[in-house]
């Protein structure tokens, strides 16, 4: 791909991710952050850091033409949307791609069934209903502006330094258990590929879910990490008996299978870690 300037708005794990790829073909990658101290590292990967809010929004974008927004919602909505979308509209022909982050919980709960893309959105607790305002938003940017806006809904995502690798080792690892509870995942290099290839190919207005083949109970993947390492499985616990958070237990309340045929159409149709088993295995060294 021709390469250009990716401004990353929130620049975590899978923005660096990202960033690496596009580095290495000649990019240029500016990466938010509200930590000096993050800051420093960033710049070490060979992305050039900004602090958090932006002092001058306008200069900032002038930089970019490439945009991606990871940025959780807040109290008054999607702060990147908030601080930027006027400046976004004002020059929206002239960004070449934009990509939102969201997550599958936008789908709410469906006792287990699969959800694709044209699955209406049915949020259950204020964050998930919060990331349909932001993808809501972002859109309407294309629709009426013409700015390129993409929307990747995400399901849990892992990779190398996301592992439960460390937690079994430590003995603090549990496999809390719901009967028929399933969860989608994603290894951070399948994603990473998955916004490059989009990156490529703009498709402004599109909405993908990123998921890799098997949706799994999660104490099936932390029993299979454990085989990895050669440590005994975590003990099981029912999920009235654990000791969850507020989140952990609104994490739980949705049971859905997130299928993933129009990331394969469109964007990676082979998968390097098709489920959880290869992507562990990889991340050994963790």
């Amino acid at each position: 791909m021709t390469a250009g300037v990716l401004l990353t708005i929130g620049h975590g794990y899978v923005a660096s991710a990202l960033s690496r790829l596009l580095l290495q073909d000649g990019w240029r990658v500016i990466g938010t952050t509200r930590s000096t101290e993050t800051a420093e590292k960033l710049r070490e990967g060979g992305v050039e850091p900004v602090l958090w809010p932006l002092n001058d929004v306008a200069a900032t974008l002038a930089a970019a033409d490439h945009l991606l927004v990871s940025t959780p919602p807040g109290p008054e909505g999607d702060p990147a949307f908030v601080a930027m979308a006027t400046d976004l509209a004002r020059e929206a022909t002239r960004w070449r791609w934009m990509g939102y982050l969201s997550t599958t919980g936008v789908y709410g709960d469906h006792g287990g069934a699969w959800v694709d893309e044209d699955t209406p959105t049915a949020p259950t607790n204020p964050r998930a209903a919060a990331r349909v305002a932001a993808e809501r938003g972002w859109l309407r940017l294309w629709t009426e502006h013409g700015f390129p806006a993409h929307v990747f809904r995400l399901p849990g995502i892992y990779g190398p330094g996301r592992t439960p690798f460390a937690r079994i080792r430590a003995g603090s690892a549990q496999r809390i258990v719901k009967a028929g509870q399933v969860f989608s995942r994603i290894h951070v290099g399948d994603l990473a590929a998955a916004l490059a290839a989009s990156i490529r190919a703009p498709a402004p207005g599109s909405i993908w879910n990123i998921c890799d083949d098997e949706p799994a109970p999660p104490q099936d993947v932390l029993g299979y990490a454990a085989r990895l390492i050669g440590a005994p499985p975590p003990p099981e616990i029912p999920i009235e008996a654990a000791d969850l958070s507020p989140m952990g237990r609104e994490f739980y309340a949705d049971n859905k299978r997130v299928a993933n045929a129009r990331m394969k159409r469109d964007l990676i149709s082979n998968l390097r870690y098709p489920s959880f088993r290869e992507g562990l295995a990889s991340c050994l060294d963790d």
